[in-house]
């Protein structure tokens, strides 16, 4: 049976002040946790969450990651830095990416196989637009931003990924899909990592990604193929964030 894995992306949130006691009430919260869990913070509070999380059940990670190693490439952040604050975890092709900087599939590729050459792991994110799925489209534009990552990979590596499913159609928009929805496509994109190592995709965790809270969290986690959540919002209030770790019981 997989085990339950639940990380918070702030995306551009935080402060030192801030940081600090979001950080410690969801430590102090985690008795007895039934999942394990991280949170992907700005790249400016990595050394922050290396001070505060040492020593606790919260790993942390990064929020992007440059395809390039060091160079002129201002404002970039590699691999090899991210290693340096002893990042578990790195979001690559997050939606945001893919519509704001107009990241291709090959690139968060790229991305995903750099991180993983540092002895970390890529968080790939897939995701169809509302246009998309009312088009019937779902199934082959996930399917073909997966495929494109592990093109990249050999079946040793494929493991060693995780996988965030984030409909970009629910994400902030007050829709949701229903936990059979979500399901469905969680259980194709493990079937298309099944197609390149089929013992790996019994074993990768697959995240979903869409507006998870406290309420809905239960009945999404429930399904077979959903293994955890990739959280937002929720993430920024530790009681939220902790009753999304609780409903993975």
């Amino acid at each position: 049976m997989r085990a339950k894995l639940i990380v918070g992306n702030w995306k551009m949130n935080g402060s030192r002040a801030g940081n600090a006691t979001l950080l410690a009430d969801i430590a102090a919260g985690l008795t007895d946790a039934p999942a394990a869990c991280a949170v992907c913070v700005p790249s400016p509070y990595l050394q922050q969450c290396e001070e505060v999380l040492s020593g606790t059940p919260i790993a942390w990670g990064a929020q992007d990651v440059s395809v390039h190693g060091f160079g002129a490439f201002t404002g970039e952040v590699c691999a090899k830095m991210l290693s340096e604050f002893d990042c578990r975890y790195v979001i690559v092709g997050h939606s945001e990416r893919r519509a704001y900087h107009m990241e291709s599939s090959e690139m968060v590729a790229s991305k995903a196989l750099a991180v993983l050459q540092e002895g970390m792991t890529p968080i790939v994110c897939v995701g169809e637009t509302l246009e998309e799925r009312e088009a019937g489209q779902t199934e082959a534009v996930v399917g073909a931003q997966l495929d494109a990552v592990l093109e990249q990979l050999d079946a040793d590596a494929v493991a060693k990924i995780v996988v965030a499913y984030e409909p970009v159609w629910a994400i902030g928009t007050g829709r949701n899909a229903t936990p059979e929805m979500a399901q469905a496509v969680h259980a194709h994109l493990r079937s298309r990592i099944a197609a390149r190592n089929g013992e790996a995709a019994q074993r990768i965790a697959i995240l979903y990604g869409g507006s998870m809270k406290p309420d809905n969290a239960a009945a999404l986690l429930a399904q077979p193929d959903i293994d955890g959540g990739l959280i937002g919002g929720a993430a920024l209030k530790a009681q939220d964030f902790l009753g999304i770790i609780r409903a993975a019981k």
